[in-house]
């Protein structure tokens, strides 16, 4: 696939023009090289994206549905290849897409999960809790008090404004509005938007600032990896140490750090916030995509009701 040159052009459009995540990224690249790698395998040569059919993209569906995958795994391998084609029909390389209207699997809607308020506290006391811990003697380094205490930021910022992984570590000391209590944001597609943020999440990166040599300013990140370097927090930092955190606040580490989103939207959702401001707080594109939190909220309010009601 390396010698596919409208492939490289379209994986360097996504890091550089659409300046798509690094999830993103890593997506449509593995659906590109899976399907390069079937149809070299049943076809004995690289695709022509040119001349390719729509029955070349049916006999790809039907080999996918024999591997057992989800729909939702069909459907983001389809969605790169989708996006692919519009990608080089703007660039003068074919016509039309032969993808276009070919029926895919359905997929189910899952309801998202989230926190409740309390396993929320729960979960930002864990920190804390690790760092007044006893340090047990073996191999390996102590826990930093400044490591506790940025991660504590981390969730408190998190769930106070409802980001993205990938937005949380993109953050960067310029972005921070402490009057107006404002974060900018940028999110998926280099789009901007501001948020707000609560005064607990700013005293919490206060704190963590105080055990650093000097407080950040400028472009420099608001969460660094290590105390003793300026590179950004990671994501795969993040996931790691919230399982941790997880665990001893009692709850399942299975849990992503974007079950704290999930959890800031239905929480507003349940205060009275409209739907119109929540979907402009997470940044979604259409309104479509904020709706499946009203699911949760009502599942809640029927079984409130079944439970309460005399004639339920």
């Amino acid at each position: 696939m390396a010698n596919d040159k409208w492939i490289q052009k379209f994986l360097a459009h996504l890091a550089t023009d659409r300046g798509a995540s690094v999830y993103t990224q890593r997506n449509y690249r593995q659906a590109l090289q899976e399907f390069f790698r079937w149809h070299h395998e049943e076809r004995q040569q690289s695709p022509a994206w040119e001349k390719l059919q729509r029955d070349d993209f049916r006999g790809y569906l039907r080999f996918l549905g024999r591997q057992n995958l989800s729909r939702a795994a069909i459907q983001l391998r389809f969605c790169a290849l989708r996006t692919f084609y519009k990608f080089l029909i703007r660039h003068g390389e074919v016509g039309a897409s032969p993808i276009k209207n070919l029926a895919l699997p359905k997929q189910g809607r899952r309801l998202p999960k989230y926190l409740t308020k309390q396993q929320i506290l729960d979960l930002f006391g864990a920190p804390v809790k690790l760092m007044a811990t006893p340090r047990r003697k073996g191999p390996g380094r102590p826990i930093s008090p400044s490591v506790c205490l940025r991660d504590v930021a981390v969730l408190e910022t998190i769930y106070s404004c409802g980001l993205r992984v990938s937005e949380l570590c993109g953050l960067r000391v310029e972005d921070m509005d402490w009057q107006e209590q404002l974060v900018r944001v940028r999110g998926k597609g280099k789009k901007e938007r501001l948020v707000p943020i609560g005064q607990p999440a700013l005293q919490a990166i206060e704190n963590y600032w105080s055990t650093l040599k000097q407080p950040p300013s400028g472009p420099a990140p608001v969460f660094f990896a290590e105390t003793k370097t300026a590179a950004p927090l990671q994501p795969i930092q993040l996931a790691r140490r919230l399982k941790q955190y997880l665990a001893i606040a009692g709850l399942d580490p299975g849990l992503t750090p974007h079950k704290l989103r999930h959890s800031y939207a239905t929480h507003l959702l349940d205060a009275g916030a409209d739907l119109r401001s929540v979907q402009e707080l997470l940044g979604h594109a259409h309104l479509i995509t904020t709706q499946v939190y009203t699911h949760v909220t009502t599942e809640r309010l029927k079984k409130a009701y079944d439970a309460a009601h005399p004639r339920a």
